[in-house]
């Protein structure tokens, strides 16, 4: 493999306070191993997002053994994350336990970088009394990253609940019209709640790249 193929950021944590993620959809395991390689020369932590179980599988045993990898988020860690510290100020919402797919993936990313959160799953709004009985806990927090396929109604109604900053992440959960979350994207840009943010659909890890920037703009104010 052409080592021009592959050039990591490692200063990426100096410039925007975020550090180096690896896409690893549409890489091959040459490319892969390259990688890793690289950051295993430096000594560099990566957190590796959209790593299916079968690119893992196909790395050496070395590799393998080197990695932390969470299959329902497909993401791996390779070194050590950051330790959490403080109390959460980001609450990962869920609507439903489909949805685990997204809410891992932000959980796992917060993580890698030492933030900690607090999930509250299953609110969505078939049964809105769920969400009501944990809402003075949210209240708690200062971001609050909500995913929701189907109609996605579940961060418009927190916006008119919540004064913190939402960020709202459509999923793919769903069938017919949902349209592979195409619906629930459109639901949350459309959004009569002012003020939601809206991510693509199923990014997770941009979600909390997202909730990360705010909390670096309270924390120099």
């Amino acid at each position: 493999m052409s080592s021009s193929e592959v050039m990591l950021d490692l200063k990426r944590h100096e410039r925007i306070g975020l550090d180096e993620a690896i896409l690893c959809q549409g890489k091959s395991v040459e490319q892969l191993t390259h990688i890793l390689a690289e950051a295993r020369a430096v000594s560099h932590p990566l957190l590796l997002t959209r790593l299916a179980a079968a690119q893992r599988d196909a790395l050496s045993q070395t590799d393998r053994d080197a990695l932390d990898y969470e299959p329902v988020s497909r993401t791996a860690y390779f070194g050590s994350p950051k330790r959490e510290l403080g109390p959460p100020r980001i609450a990962v919402v869920a609507a439903g336990s489909s949805d685990a797919h997204v809410t891992r993936e932000v959980r796992r990313t917060l993580s890698f970088h030492g933030i900690p959160s607090t999930l509250i799953a299953d609110v969505g709004v078939a049964g809105l009394w769920r969400l009501m009985a944990r809402l003075d806990e949210l209240k708690q927090h200062k971001v609050a990253i909500v995913a929701a396929g189907m109609d996605a109604a579940l961060p418009t109604v927190l916006g008119g609940l919540f004064g913190g900053v939402i960020i709202g992440v459509p999923t793919s959960t769903g069938y017919g019209v949902a349209n592979g979350g195409t619906t629930a994207l459109h639901a949350m840009l459309s959004s009569c709640s002012p003020g939601v943010l809206t991510l693509n659909i199923d990014n997770g890890y941009g979600a909390a790249c997202a909730a990360m920037r705010v909390l670096h703009v309270i924390d120099a104010v």
